[in-house]
């Protein structure tokens, strides 16, 4: 009875299965939309080009759009990382990958933390880009306000530079 209830609970991890392959279907889907909005803002790139016009927010309409499809891109990365994550973790090792020494160093996950670890960069970039579109579309009144902005960009830095650090031991 024991040795059953074991195999079944064991073969139960196999209900990861389902994450994995929706996860990959919504990275797909999310690589996907921000092609869709880089196709976009390139036409209207060209169109505005095309036609000799330069509208108000020419310039942030079209860094955010940009912008905007690099959030989606890196919270697809998002998704990849925790597909092969939870496939490698309980599943199994992905066996085309071991043979690419690059990938196999991007790709491998062989705990719990290292998969929220490299999860948690990716968003921390996410988050670093949503930052800098909302300020490339902000208007500035004043001293003040240039100050806050020239405060949050250096705040922004040093979190960078600080999750550099994590992870690397030096020896």
């Amino acid at each position: 009875m024991e040795q059953m209830f074991e195999s079944s609970l064991w073969a139960s991890r196999f209900m990861v299965i389902l994450a994995v392959i929706f996860g990959l279907v919504g990275a797909v889907a999310l690589f996907i939309v921000a092609s869709v909005d880089v196709y976009d803002t390139a036409k209207m790139i060209i169109t505005t080009y095309a036609n000799h016009l330069h509208p108000e927010h020419f310039h942030e309409d079209a860094v955010g759009g940009i912008i905007g499809a690099v959030d989606l891109y890196l919270i697809g990365v998002v998704m990849i990382l925790f597909s092969f994550g939870l496939y490698e973790l309980f599943i199994s090792d992905i066996d085309a990958a071991k043979g690419d020494e690059k990938e196999n160093k991007i790709l491998a996950i062989h705990s719990l933390d290292q998969l929220k670890d490299k999860i948690s960069k990716v968003i921390v970039m996410v988050l670093v880009v949503g930052f800098f579109q909302k300020v490339g579309h902000t208007e500035y009144n004043g001293a003040l306000e240039m100050l806050y902005y020239a405060l949050s960009i250096t705040a922004v830095a040093v979190g960078l530079f600080f999750l550099g650090k994590v992870g690397h031991n030096n020896h």
